[in-house]
């Protein structure tokens, strides 16, 4: 039995014991009507005030640039000193918890304003940029000790960098994507980006002012490489800065208290004794994070199957070798969309379709990153050449010649996913799914902030055990090689 085999069965069963455990109950009484008001609303595009509109639009943006223009500062400054173990640690732990989370951190020390917002994008973004860019200068760090010479920082300055340079425009570039997906989620938690007045309009029924703004969203995303390149990039910064005026919030004493009194255990903060921090710590383990973890890796189970399977099936209608050129272009547009709207708001539709369990939030995730996949997937089956007298029926071409060579890198991707996979399937719970995140935004709610520190490490923990596992498997399949500069929109 060959590597692949083992894990893939393991993997497939592990799945199967999710769904079973899964709580994929539909609580809405009847969704026929709702989903056609929905869907039928996209012929009726339309918003209240587009004044209002624009500016939702102009603060996703600044907000994004200026958080990409610091993370990408501070990710280069990080990476220099990524082989340091502290520094790696460090951002492991930093990136592992999702921009959310961080936004509501950041609401209980500066309140509601645009430094919360760059903040809770560049903080996790930062460690994300810091370990990629030091991946990227890793592999290109192949030149012979005679081209070297004997100063390393020449070497690095003039040789290795603007070899690897592309590569680190180019992941900056889809982080930058990222970002304005980060962003407009922040909408959900206060911030007036995109995502406030989406939730506002879906909140109200009206379906046509929801569609109107995701539209256009898919349509700012898609246009990404018109406007957003290296010749604007300094104006759009300068204009950033200008138009984002409220930087106002930042309050030293709040900071301080956050940090030595509200996140401090309560029976410590109180001095009542070790058996009462104890039996603080055993009610949070026992009622919030084993059921909270356990339904975290539950939906991230499910989740990463169903988006296995989904990229499966997808990946053969963006590949030449399987379908038309017609057929890919469609194909193309659909997996665009699919993957520019993050998964919080594909998680928020759903949920109104179908009630408050892990349905919603499991095909959200499964559309997101299975678009992601397939659209990788596709991209290396095109490039792949077919053996003389192979087969032409399409199912004895995907399953004998096409599968067998692409297998090893579907599942590297797939493992990729697996964090990130983590961490959404944590912040969904926000939205009711009983994860890590309903009883972090509970704990918030109760301004009960010792509680929701203790769970964030406990989410963070399990992003990085998580991440362990997933190098350890791609180790074992020997499919980790060069993924980084050919496979960066998986990150």
């Amino acid at each position: 039995m060959t590597k692949n085999t083992k894990v893939s069965i393991l993997f497939i069963f592990i799945g199967i014991l999710s769904f079973i455990l899964a709580d994929l109950e539909v609580s809405t009484v009847d969704t026929t009507q709702l989903t056609k008001d929905f869907f039928y609303s996209i012929f009726d595009l339309k918003f209240n005030d587009y004044s209002i509109l624009f500016d939702a639009f102009l603060n996703t943006i600044s907000i994004a640039i200026l958080a990409i223009f610091f993370s990408s500062i501070i990710g280069f400054f990080l990476a220099l000193f990524f082989n340091f173990l502290l520094v790696r640690i460090s951002l492991a732990i930093t990136r592992a918890i999702h921009e959310l989370f961080w936004a509501l951190i950041f609401l209980q020390i500066f309140g509601l304003n645009t430094l919360t917002a760059l903040l809770a994008i560049v903080i996790p973004y930062s460690a994300i940029l810091g370990k990629v860019y030091a991946e990227i200068l890793e592999e290109h760090d192949t030149f012979p000790k005679v081209l070297r010479g004997k100063d390393a920082l020449s070497y690095f300055l003039f040789t290795k960098i603007p070899d690897a340079f592309p590569h680190l425009v180019s992941y900056t570039l889809y982080r930058f994507e990222c970002a304005l997906r980060s962003t407009a989620i922040l909408g959900f938690v206060g911030i007036t980006t995109l995502g406030y007045y989406l939730s506002s309009s879906f909140m109200q029924g009206i379906y046509s002012e929801v569609w109107m703004i995701l539209i256009s969203f898919y349509i700012v995303i898609a246009t990404i490489k018109y406007w957003f390149t290296k010749y604007s990039f300094p104006f759009l910064v300068i204009a950033s800065f200008f138009y984002l005026d409220d930087f106002k919030g930042f309050n030293l004493d709040n900071l301080i208290r956050f940090v030595t009194n509200d996140i401090v255990p309560h029976p410590i903060r109180n001095d009542l004794g070790f058996e009462k921090t104890l039996s603080w710590f055993s009610n949070i383990f026992t009622n919030e994070i084993v059921p909270g973890t356990i339904n975290t890796i539950v939906l991230t189970q499910l989740s990463l199957v169903l988006t296995a399977v989904l990229a499966l099936i997808l990946f053969p209608l963006l590949s030449q070798k399987f379908v038309s050129k017609p057929t890919r272009v469609l194909s193309h547009i659909v997996l665009v969309i699919l993957r520019s709207t993050p998964e919080y708001i594909l998680a928020y539709i759903f949920l109104q379709l179908f009630g408050p369990s892990m349905l919603p939030a499991a095909l959200a995730l499964m559309l997101h990153n299975g678009s992601i996949i397939g659209h990788l997937m596709g991209n290396e089956t095109t490039l792949i050449t077919l053996r003389a007298g192979v087969s032409k029926k399409r199912i004895n071409l995907y399953f004998y010649e096409i599968m067998p060579r692409v297998y090893n890198q579907f599942l590297a991707y797939l493992f990729y996913r697996w964090e990130i996979i983590m961490r959404e399937s944590a912040i969904l719970g926000i939205l009711g799914i009983a994860t890590l995140g309903f009883f972090i935004d509970s704990a918030i709610a109760d301004f009960r902030l010792d509680k929701m520190f203790l769970l964030l490490v406990v989410t963070a923990l399990l992003n990085i055990l998580v991440d362990l596992i997933s190098r350890k498997v791609r180790a074992y399949l020997r499919v980790d090689e060069n993924i980084t500069s050919c496979g960066c929109s998986l990150k």
